[in-house]
């Protein structure tokens, strides 16, 4: 019998979580790359409703003058003719909701603008819960009770990552819809406050939604610059613990946005997150800003090839890179 290579495979992956450069150089990497559609972090943290409406509208623009490869999508449906098309399907997300804690009935324009995926709270606090780097966690306020509900009715899917323990918990009792985590690594493998702890993937899973697996490199690995197998073995993790139809992938590179001077900012001497980047060692650098393997788009099929070379048959490849989310997507918009 002939061994099986593992380069020969190639799925048509959905991305949940993206915050790469839009353009078209980058819109022509990420198909190269089958990226079949993308979960775009299209809003800044912490911004405002004025700040929200102009990120949107700079995306539609873009989207609008690249229409040929490029195409924003609102349910499952438009992203199989978007991939029927041969073009690259956007779907509008935020990792943060702060721009309407004031008011979540806001949720019903932001429907209606075509965003569907939501987090209710980045690192830092608002009227709705806690960031996962909020000591201590008080959970989810009324107000995000108020969120949580109406995200429900509306159909729109409530992402987890970022949140804080107690919140997250508390989102998902309080939710009659699955829920995901995007992009949230497994703490019993990386010890990074903002990987998420076994129960909490049990929780998610149990109520039909998905983990997924993030690139960004210090969720991979703390005491070296990590590497595609870390990725793997974050895979396998979750695997075993929530079974094949509850693992997905969230690659969360930002390519081509940020210069050395923005990195710096973010993530040097004084990181603005310290509890997540302030912990690494002296190998993370702008220049190890990426997981070698997956420092483009372009290059998303390494992340497939990987998983089928530790030995994951190709329909269990299939589901973590694809038709989990899928799966989640339809039973969430119901469309």
């Amino acid at each position: 019998m002939t061994a099986k290579d593992p380069a020969a495979l190639r799925i048509q992956i959905i991305d949940g979580l993206n915050c790469a450069r839009l353009d078209r150089a980058q819109f022509e990497r990420t198909l190269a790359g089958g990226i079949a559609a993308f979960n775009l972090t299209a809003t800044r943290p912490d911004t405002t409703v004025d700040g929200t409406l102009e990120s949107l509208s700079e995306l539609m623009h873009i989207v609008e003058a690249e229409a040929d490869i490029v195409t924003l999508v609102r349910s499952v449906a438009d992203i199989k003719r978007a991939e029927a098309d041969g073009k690259l399907g956007i779907i509008i997300g935020t990792q943060d909701s702060s721009f309407m804690d004031h008011d979540p009935n806001l949720l019903r324009v932001y429907k209606t603008l075509g965003m569907r995926i939501f987090q209710p709270v980045y690192n830092s606090q608002n009227r709705f819960g806690c960031g996962a780097l909020v000591k201590p966690d008080t959970g989810l306020t009324e107000t995000g009770r108020e969120w949580v509900s109406l995200m429900n009715q509306l159909g729109l899917l409530i992402d987890l990552s970022h949140c804080g323990y107690d919140t997250a918990q508390d989102v998902m009792s309080a939710s009659t819809q699955p829920v995901i985590f995007s992009h949230s690594n497994a703490r019993a493998l990386v010890n990074s406050p903002r990987n998420i702890p076994d129960d909490l993937a049990k929780q998610a899973a149990d109520a039909g939604g998905t983990v997924g697996v993030t690139m960004w490199p210090p969720l991979l690995n703390i005491k070296r610059r990590p590497s595609l197998d870390d990725f793997a073995d974050h895979i396998g993790h979750y695997l075993n613990l929530v079974g094949e139809d509850h693992v997905a992938f969230g690659g969360d590179l930002s390519e081509a946005t940020k210069t050395l001077e923005d990195w710096l900012a973010l993530y040097g001497p004084e990181p603005i997150w310290p509890e997540v980047t302030g912990i690494l060692g002296p190998w993370y650098t702008y220049e190890n800003r990426a997981t070698p393997g997956f420092e483009t788009m372009a290059e998303a099929q390494n992340l497939v090839h990987t998983l089928s070379r530790r030995g994951h048959p190709d329909r269990v490849i299939e589901k973590v890179m694809r038709t989990n989310l899928l799966r989640v997507y339809s039973t969430v918009w119901g469309e």
